[in-house]
């Protein structure tokens, strides 16, 4: 059955292996994160497990929510997704998935939502590269220079590469390894570096690759 846990981040750091090789790790603590809704083909057309994470007050969440946590007997949660799984059959609602899911090598895909670095230029946004700093170029050092040709095209083209917002946007970042597993703690370590800041929450699925 494919797996699929909500986390936050906690940070990254190294962890040794047998050999005494250093391995980069970040740990993300991932559940518990219960059952709240089974979508199934009948109902929905598709057959999906919606999880919950992180306890939030009672009087933080509205109306609706309340009468959806109460329908399924869990707790209200901070944040709910959905995993779309092989099989749902084995899973009921009000079931707790834990991080003892996933096992010491297995390869998982995790989506996050990289830092947001606001209004940023094209050199640092696109990577262009800057003017010179001499020989008459002016305080235009960093600028994007010329959008195109005058006559003709006579516009500039949809997509061109120019200053704009930079970050805070979904990544998914493919085909890492679980390093080590703490179920007591529901503590993950996972090869290499995750998108998002501290604290910043993330999906763990089974990769799509392996």
């Amino acid at each position: 059955m494919k797996k699929g846990l909500i986390g936050k981040k906690i940070g990254m750091t190294q962890i040794f292996d047998e050999k005494g090789n250093v391995i980069p790790v970040t740990v993300v603590e991932a559940g518990p994160c219960p059952v709240v809704m089974k979508k199934t083909i009948e109902n929905d057309g598709y057959e999906a497990v919606q999880i919950g994470f992180g306890d939030v007050k009672v009087q933080r969440v509205n109306k609706p929510m309340k009468g959806h946590f109460g329908k399924a007997d869990v707790a209200p949660k901070k944040s709910l997704r959905e995993f779309r799984l092989d099989s749902i059959s084995e899973l009921n609602v009000g079931d707790i998935l834990k991080a003892d899911i996933f096992a010491v090598g297995d390869k998982v895909d995790v989506v996050g939502t990289s830092k947001g670095k606001g209004t940023a230029g094209s050199i640092k946004r696109w990577n262009f590269a800057r003017l010179k700093e001499s020989h008459g170029t002016g305080p235009v050092a960093r600028h994007a220079g010329s959008l195109g040709a005058c006559s003709d095209p006579s516009r500039v083209y949809k997509g061109k590469k120019l200053a704009g917002h930079l970050g805070h946007e979904r990544v998914t970042i493919k085909n890492l390894n679980v390093v080590k597993v703490d179920a007591e703690n529901n503590l993950i370590a996972i090869k290499g570096a995750i998108p998002g800041p501290k604290g910043g929450l993330v999906l763990i699925s089974d990769s799509v690759k392996a």
